[in-house]
């Protein structure tokens, strides 16, 4: 156990870098968590610790009740909004969040992005959808991020006046989601800037989609 939390650990350590790279956060805000292969555990940022401070050892380990099972610092205050997630949606093995500034735009506006671009249909499906607004702290992002995803291909969700909640089978591709969300927020926001934009048709976005899931890359 203790080499598999210390390999999830950095891990997750490694990918909250990736925020930063990304230019997907601020300060100190945003996280990425990671279930723990096999157990019912999860490892996710500290509360409030410098990017530039932390440490693999400085991940939090939570039960998914949220309760802290290992470390040293008070786990982010989204824990219990990824533990929710984790919860009730089985698939998911990574969980990030960001407040990246085209799709915060998005959210402020309270506004799905539509979808008029191949890559959106390639990695979300469709539109990516926005969450009703709910209030930090406790469960209740985890509930909203869960209905509004149920059913949806996309693995992002815009919370309104927030945010970019996404998630992914692994943390790297949580992450691979909020990058690509961000991407496509700012282009859509440009192109919104010269005039209307036209969605694709639901069978051009379902070939796409079926191509880049299943055909596309390595397998």
């Amino acid at each position: 156990m203790t080499a598999l939390l210390d390999e999830v650990r950095r891990t997750v350590h490694a990918l909250n870098a990736e925020l930063v790279r990304h230019q997907l956060v601020a300060w100190t805000s945003g996280n990425v968590s990671a279930r723990v292969p096999g157990e019912d555990l999860v490892v996710i940022k500290p509360s409030g610790v410098a990017f530039e401070d932390l440490t693999p050892e400085s991940m939090v380990v939570v039960d998914l009740d949220a309760n802290v099972v290992d470390g040293e610092y008070a786990p982010s205050s989204d824990t219990a909004t990824h533990c929710f997630i984790y919860r009730e949606m089985p698939g998911v093995g990574g969980v990030a969040h960001t407040h990246s500034p085209y799709a915060t735009g998005w959210a402020a506006r309270g506004e799905e992005i539509p979808c008029v671009l191949t890559a959106m249909a390639d990695e979300f499906g469709g539109p990516i959808p926005v969450g009703r607004f709910a209030l930090i702290g406790g469960e209740e992002i985890g509930r909203v991020v869960v209905e509004t995803l149920t059913g949806h291909r996309s693995p992002a969700v815009l919370m309104r006046s927030h945010g970019v909640f996404s998630v992914g089978p692994s943390a790297r591709s949580a992450i691979k989601a909020a990058v690509m969300c961000e991407d496509v927020a700012r282009t859509v926001h440009l192109a919104r800037a010269f005039g209307e934009v036209a969605p694709l048709e639901q069978g051009d976005i379902d070939a796409l989609y079926d191509r880049y899931q299943n055909v596309y890359g390595q397998h």
